[in-house]
């Protein structure tokens, strides 16, 4: 087992843990598409939408939903370590303020490792969190976090799908993959 700094003595080079682990990154991240579990592009996208549904429907009934953009910076700024998925979602590209707000949020959960998924058809994703605050006004979704549970850490084939899905993308160099959820 390599560790940090360490170095591998051989008979002809000195090799540090440092050289190894680019390109064990490498090779991870230059896999093609079909290394990568994948046969069928829209096949692919289709599973992740699906697995994206699940991660939502069941994150909604366990308080761990943060909507709204001004919502989700206070809780990124709050507890970062906490937040396991960010979703943005718009329908209208022409908002400039909003795309500020992307590309600040982005910047964000690049810097603390989140996921980070663009999500189109914000209808559909009205209807999966329900869309409307309890005092009937509607809900800001441009921005939605997924949080861990206080209680455990949670182990949701969903979430694992979709954070391998992220995983693949980034090493893709798609550092913010677009997912439309289908109308049903």
């Amino acid at each position: 087992m390599y560790v940090h700094g360490e170095t591998l003595r051989t008979q002809k080079h000195s090799i540090s843990a440092l050289d190894i682990l680019p390109h064990q990154t490498a090779r991870m991240c230059n896999m093609t598409f079909e290394e990568t579990g994948g046969d069928n592009s829209s096949d692919r996208m289709e599973t992740v939408a699906i697995a994206l549904e699940e991660v939502l429907s069941s994150a909604l009934p366990q308080g761990c939903i943060t909507a709204g953009v001004y919502e989700a910076a206070k809780s990124l700024n709050a507890d970062p370590d906490n937040v396991v998925l960010c979703l943005l979602a718009t329908d209208d590209e022409e908002d400039v303020a909003l795309q500020i707000h992307f590309t600040l949020i982005q910047a964000f959960c690049c810097e603390n490792d989140i996921n980070i998924l663009r999500v189109s058809n914000m209808r559909r994703l009205a209807e999966i969190l329900g869309g409307v605050k309890p005092g009937g006004e509607p809900m800001d979704l441009h921005c939605v976090l997924v949080t861990n549970p206080q209680s455990s850490l949670w182990k949701d084939p969903a979430l694992s799908k979709v954070t391998r899905f992220c995983r693949e993308s980034r090493c893709l160099d798609q550092w913010v993959p677009v997912i439309n959820l289908p109308d049903r």
